[in-house]
């Protein structure tokens, strides 16, 4: 197994009031940081401009830190953080490990995939 921790759909669906919340804030904090030009990829803000000499992050990448970690600490995949898309991994009945496939604003875990897959792969929960 490539993951030590696996959710069933149950467990994933009952996570996800409190992850959804914070994905949003994500979601909105990625939007504030991309407007004060701050590439949270490369930790400094576009063209070298501004305050980046003075070791200081913007609060809102200190804060997207904090909740990225509070969510991949449960054992969450965060695959997008502009589009709130995370995996939750799981094991089907046949032994396989696959991941179960939220995006932000959906009301519940309707889809899956394999580890190879990802998104373009998604299939219905009805298939699991």
């Amino acid at each position: 197994m490539y993951h030590s921790k696996h959710f069933t759909v149950d467990e994933a669906n009952s996570l996800l009031p409190s992850v959804a919340d914070k994905l949003k804030k994500i979601i909105n904090l990625k939007k504030s940081l991309d407007m004060q030009k701050y590439d949270i990829y490369k930790h400094s803000f576009f063209g070298g401009i501004t305050q980046n000499g003075s070791g200081v992050y913007p609060k809102e990448f200190t804060e997207l830190i904090k909740i990225i970690k509070e969510i991949t600490e449960l054992g969450i995949l965060i695959k997008s953080i502009e589009n709130g898309l995370i995996d939750f991994p799981h094991v089907r009945d046949n032994g396989e490990e696959v991941y179960l496939c939220y995006l932000s604003g959906e009301e519940k875990i309707k889809f899956w995939h394999s580890l190879n897959d990802g998104f373009a792969g998604r299939r219905s929960i009805d298939e699991l």
